[in-house]
């Protein structure tokens, strides 16, 4: 009874699922475990001044 049960479609197709979901999870687990990067870090600032504006004038930009 229960080879038949294992060697049936619909259990492959559940194996099948099931694999799929736990790999999806390890997936999920690792991204999240990893540290953040912050994007906007690597890209160039487009919004520094080429003066400052500080009370200050002579401290650097």
């Amino acid at each position: 009874m229960f080879e038949s049960i294992l060697t049936s479609e619909w259990y492959s197709v559940l194996a099948g699922f099931v694999a799929i979901n736990t790999s999806m999870y390890v997936i999920l687990a690792i991204i999240k475990a990893l540290p953040k990067i912050d994007v906007r870090a690597l890209l160039p600032r487009r919004y520094e001044r080429s003066e400052t504006r500080s009370i200050y004038p002579d401290a650097k930009p």
